[in-house]
């Protein structure tokens, strides 16, 4: 198995590119047209494959050159308490990806830089503490898949001082073995491995789609290609694309589908064991990956000026995280990172067919929690273009989206 060292520093669609270039011809149609390479688009692809359906896999640049091509890859569970349909669809998602990770891998020979490694959360405040005895009694009761079962245990000190200092958790810390974490740019490596392996998907770079039109996209070079569905995961750029359509019943929208939130983060070389669990404290994540490498991030930024770019802020939590680790104290930058991800209306998640335009399915909208709901969602998208039915948490659907962008404020 190649090992994801050295590819952390890299962006993983660039051999791709020289695969699937702007030069090539478009097919006047295609059975599945799949708009966007992230993280999202690319799960998709591979699943199509699986399925044997004739595909079109378009990316405006390429593959895994936006928010998916990114740095930090923390594989959060949400709280284990209110144990809703949402909590669920996450939790079994958390799950399933360990042995969809191992099916990649053993396809592809490539390493996705996945573990479960857990994650400490500092108690700054006394009164976090109780609340904390009381989510370890819900993780008993709700983390659970088969025999395995997942905790979230309460400590008086930090487990491991030169990791997480201890002035960090005056209160305690939590440590839960749920958490993972993979590394972006490994994963969409294999994923485009095993796309370019394909039989059934064909995969083309540097093609916009400009607008949607009945079962068929029109290209901003005005080219046009028919489609029996299309699966619209481009990021930031789905929104516009998706209220193309309109809402339910050709009612109009009044609020956009989504927006872009800026995120930055950084990369720093730091001789530390992979195995650590992630940090995690007030919106800051600390990531120990393979290579020496450990991600720092992320920002959450609703207006900026430029969203490619780092500034103070990154800076800011750089600072954070050294004082948390004195491992990272003299640890080297090696890498800022900054990028656009896509958040819906209503924040969720957004999937599924269009309830006017069956053939238009939405595959967008997880802001941070993709990399551990993508695979789990393109089936949900998969489902749409066969016409079944999916389970489905009711806040994640297209339909729901729409309904709640077309309320006035």
């Amino acid at each position: 198995m190649v090992s994801v060292i050295g590819q952390l520093g890299s962006s993983a669609g660039d051999s791709a590119q020289r695969v699937s270039g702007q030069s090539a011809s478009l097919p006047a149609h295609v059975d599945l047209l799949i708009v966007g390479g992230g993280i999202m688009g690319l799960w998709a692809a591979v699943k199509a494959e699986r399925q044997g359906i004739r595909t079109l896999l378009l990316d405006a640049l390429r593959p895994a050159s936006g928010a998916s091509g990114g740095l930090l890859g923390a594989l959060m569970p949400h709280m284990p308490d209110r144990f809703g349909e949402k909590k669920k669809f996450q939790f079994d998602a958390l799950i399933a990806l360990e042995d969809e990770v191992k099916r990649l891998e053993a396809e592809t020979g490539l390493s996705c830089g996945y573990r479960r490694c857990g994650r400490i959360i500092p108690l700054p405040k006394p009164h976090l503490r109780p609340i904390a005895a009381r989510h370890g009694l819900d993780a008993a009761e709700h983390w659970r898949a088969g025999e395995r079962q997942f905790a979230w245990t309460l400590l008086d000190a930090s487990p491991d001082a030169a990791w997480i200092h201890p002035q960090t958790g005056p209160s305690g810390f939590v440590h839960d073995t749920l958490a993972a974490r993979v590394s972006p740019r490994a994963l969409t490596a294999a994923l485009l491995a095993s796309i370019e392996s394909s039989r059934h998907v064909q995969r083309i770079n540097g093609r916009r789609v400009l607008s949607l039109e009945a079962q068929a996209a029109v290209l901003e070079t005005g080219e046009r290609i028919g489609f029996g569905h299309a699966i619209i995961a481009a990021g930031t750029g789905s929104f516009p694309l998706l209220e193309q359509l309109g809402g339910a019943c050709g009612e109009a929208l009044v609020r956009p589908l989504g927006s872009a939130v800026k995120g930055q983060a950084a990369l720093l070389k730091a001789d530390v064991d992979p195995a650590r669990p992630v940090i995690f404290l007030n919106g800051l994540y600390v990531v120990a990956h393979e290579g020496g490498h450990v991600a720092i991030g992320s920002t959450s930024e609703d207006q900026f000026e430029d969203g490619f770019s780092t500034d103070g802020q990154l800076d800011a939590l750089i600072a954070r995280a050294r004082d948390m680790s004195p491992d990272l104290q003299n640890a080297e930058v090696v890498e800022r990172w900054a990028g656009l991800r896509p958040k819906a209306v209503d924040r969720d998640p957004m999937v599924g067919p269009h309830p006017d335009h069956a053939q238009v399915i939405a595959l967008t909208g997880g802001f941070k929690v993709s990399f551990g709901l993508a695979h789990r969602l393109a089936d949900v998208a998969l489902a749409g273009v066969s016409g079944q039915p999916a389970d489905i948490p009711s806040s994640f659907a297209l339909s729901h989206h729409l309904q709640v962008a077309g309320m006035r404020a």
